[in-house]
């Protein structure tokens, strides 16, 4: 469990702009250029907040990057249709911006935050399979400049996020 965690926050260091990740056989090591990332929490913030309609999103500076949960897609089944919202829309968190259909249901896509609406995963569009495969890496469905970075702290962790999913009718 120490190795995960270790592993974890070299990863997230190695994400830092003037970071980089060496290894050297199974040793792991950061080298630090002339940029240096002063706080994880809000410069290089990665860890996943979740709705209650099962949307993540994840920070890294300003810039949100959004998905949805492996419960979600587990629920929805086999994706085969990605409805994303466009490059340039402003939304608000809970805003409906898209939807997802499945061979077994539709669903709604709803915004877990503030901003506008800066990339789209195309390749999600084009091969919706990945948001079953790869929820958290290659499914992810739209990045977003953040425009209140406040409300991140309203969302669950994952742990409160689990503890969602065990003690309520999702």
């Amino acid at each position: 469990m120490v190795l995960c965690q270790s592993m974890l926050r070299i990863s997230r260091l190695a994400s830092c702009p003037g970071r980089a990740l060496l290894t050297k056989g199974n040793s792991p090591a950061i080298i630090s250029s002339a940029t240096r990332c002063f706080s994880l929490q809000t410069v290089c913030q990665t860890e996943r907040r979740y709705t209650d309609k099962h949307e993540w999103v994840s920070v890294e500076g300003t810039i949100g990057t959004v998905g949805i949960s492996h419960y979600a897609q587990e629920a929805l089944g086999d994706v085969v249709y990605a409805q994303l919202p466009d490059v340039g829309t402003n939304l608000s968190q809970k805003d409906e911006c898209g939807a997802l259909e499945s061979v077994k249901a539709a669903s709604e896509l709803y915004s877990p935050v503030s901003g506008k609406v800066t990339e789209k995963n195309t390749a999600v569009e084009d091969t919706p399979s990945l948001i079953n495969t790869s929820c958290y890496d290659k499914g992810w469905l739209f990045r977003l400049e953040l425009s209140k970075p406040d409300e991140i702290t309203k969302l669950m962790d994952e742990k409160q996020y689990e503890e969602f999913l065990k003690n309520s009718d999702h």
